[in-house]
């Protein structure tokens, strides 16, 4: 397992996109990511039609999230959309790092 740091100073985005996100909805959420103290390192982003049960996005989207995760040495993963406590815990166990959605991530800066 992996110790949950309080929090993370170096962070990776997803950025799950529908046909409905808005065209600057990731450059919002980079800019919440700064309120919140966050250096960004890197941003995957991943067209869906819908969320997926287990991780929100597909396997293949959190493999390439864990590979940036570790190359970059990001400390925590940062997730534009909101999500289950099962795919927050999920995405955790991939990734071996915290995970925080929109909500907790506003809920932080305030």
């Amino acid at each position: 397992m992996f110790d949950r740091a309080e929090r993370g100073d170096r962070a990776v985005i997803l950025h799950p996109e529908f046909r409905l996100t808005g065209p600057d909805a990731l450059d919002e959420f980079q800019e919440l990511a700064r309120s919140a103290g966050a250096e960004i390192a890197g941003v995957v982003t991943a067209p869906r039609d819908r969320p997926d049960a287990r991780y929100y996005v597909g396997s293949g989207k959190i493999e390439e999230l864990a590979e940036l995760v570790e190359s970059t040495g990001a400390d925590l993963v940062l997730v534009s959309q909101s999500l289950s406590a099962v795919q927050e815990r999920n995405i955790e166990k991939s990734c071996n790092c915290r995970v925080l959605d929109r909500a907790t991530l506003i809920l932080d800066i305030f």
